[in-house]
């Protein structure tokens, strides 16, 4: 294992956390991760902070931290896909040495006591476009599930996927979550309940819905060699790779059927020097059922179109062959953008899951997604000591 290593992992308590900002979050989980590298905060000389929809952390969270005279210091935006980009930016300073320990750090706090997902995320309070660019507003398309509605309906309506292929993932991923005491949702489900949940935006359920919560997450990314000497497993990043399609819905597009992940994914496995065959565990962005079955699509793992027949074995869940968002995804655990599967990645790879532990994990494929599937990541990490 060469070049960059995630050595440190910090993750705050996430979900109905009201009574604190953006801000105070992201620092705590820097100071976590640090502390979970065995690292004073004074050897952290870089600082990468992806702000949530509230717009924090920023630049200033550096003055917050006490941090001086750092080598690397940016925001980074690529929404959901910003924590991976994140990551690849900060081990290709490593490699080239332009900062030693960079802590990489995304925190939110989009859950009002009074509040809903609706409200967060799209709904009444936020400026909508004007003139044409706000066509869309008319006929009530104004939040992320309308759009990735319009998207899993044409899978189903070009391949033929269905609702009950979807609910597959989420009974899978909170199988998964019933072993993860970080999770918002462990409760068993079953099929029948998710096809019971209420329609969001046809065909998507409320089970086919990723969670909303308040929360922080940051990893320390420094060398593998430095890495060894630390106090925790290093989990390698071995490669990465980025796709931008942008929200492409004109004649003739692909959208809804191809994703930026059929381009990020590719570039990542050949940096890796691996291909999909040799992927032991997958952490996905799952921000809906859809987004999983798709990306598992695009990666290669199974035929475009065949996504649907592909979860519904079982492979995806505890004992299957292709395990897959083991902490329980965004859907049954907590929503921290593209740091949910980041988390549960870095745990897994340093062998440290307790009940919900692989027995594989020498290589780990992690998705990000942004934007109505306008952004896409890909990272491929290597388990602890592999």
């Amino acid at each position: 294992m060469g070049g960059a290593a995630i050595a440190g992992l910090g993750l705050t308590d996430v979900g109905k956390i009201y009574d604190r900002s953006a801000t105070d979050l992201a620092a705590e989980a820097v100071r976590l991760a640090a502390a979970d590298a065995g690292l004073a905060m004074s050897e952290v000389d870089g600082l990468l902070v992806t702000p949530g929809v509230r717009g924090a952390p920023r630049l200033s969270l550096q003055k917050v931290l006490g941090l001086t005279d750092l080598r690397l210091l940016a925001e980074i935006s690529a929404l959901g896909a910003g924590p991976a980009v994140m990551i690849a930016h900060a081990a290709a300073a490593i490699e080239r040495g332009e900062a030693t320990a960079v802590a990489c750090v995304f925190a939110d706090t989009p859950l009002k006591p009074q509040g809903s997902g609706r409200d967060a995320f799209g709904g009444s309070g936020r400026s909508l476009p004007k003139g044409f660019a706000g066509y869309h507003a008319g006929i009530g398309a104004v939040t992320p599930n309308l759009f990735y509605a319009l998207a899993a309906r044409r899978h189903f309506e070009t391949y033929g996927t269905t609702s009950e292929q979807l609910g597959a993932i989420a009974v899978a991923q909170r199988a998964w979550a019933a072993y993860n005491p970080d999770a918002q949702h462990r409760a068993p489900l079953t099929l029948a309940e998710h096809q019971n949940s209420p329609l969001i935006a046809d065909p998507l359920r409320l089970l086919d819905c990723c969670l909303v919560s308040n929360g922080a997450a940051a990893v320390i990314v420094t060398s593998a060699e430095r890495a060894r000497d630390l106090a925790q497993p290093p989990v390698g990043v071995l490669g990465w790779g980025q796709a931008h399609p942008g929200r492409v819905m004109h004649h003739d597009s692909r959208f809804g059927l191809r994703t930026g992940a059929a381009e990020a994914g590719p570039r990542a496995l050949r940096m890796a020097g691996v291909t999909v065959d040799d992927i032991d565990l997958l952490q996905l962005y799952d921000c809906y059922t859809y987004t999983v079955l798709v990306t598992l699509e695009d990666y290669g793992f199974c035929p475009k179109g065949e996504g649907g027949t592909f979860v519904v074995d079982g492979r995806l869940a505890p004992g299957g062959s292709l395990p897959c968002n083991t902490g329980g995804g965004q859907l049954s655990a907590y929503y921290l953008t593209g740091f949910t599967p980041i988390v549960e990645a870095v745990i897994q790879g340093r062998g440290q899951a307790a009940a919900r532990q692989v027995a594989r994990r020498d290589v780990i494929m992690v998705s990000g997604n942004g934007g109505i599937l306008e952004h896409h990541a890909t990272l491929i990490l290597n388990g602890a000591g592999r």
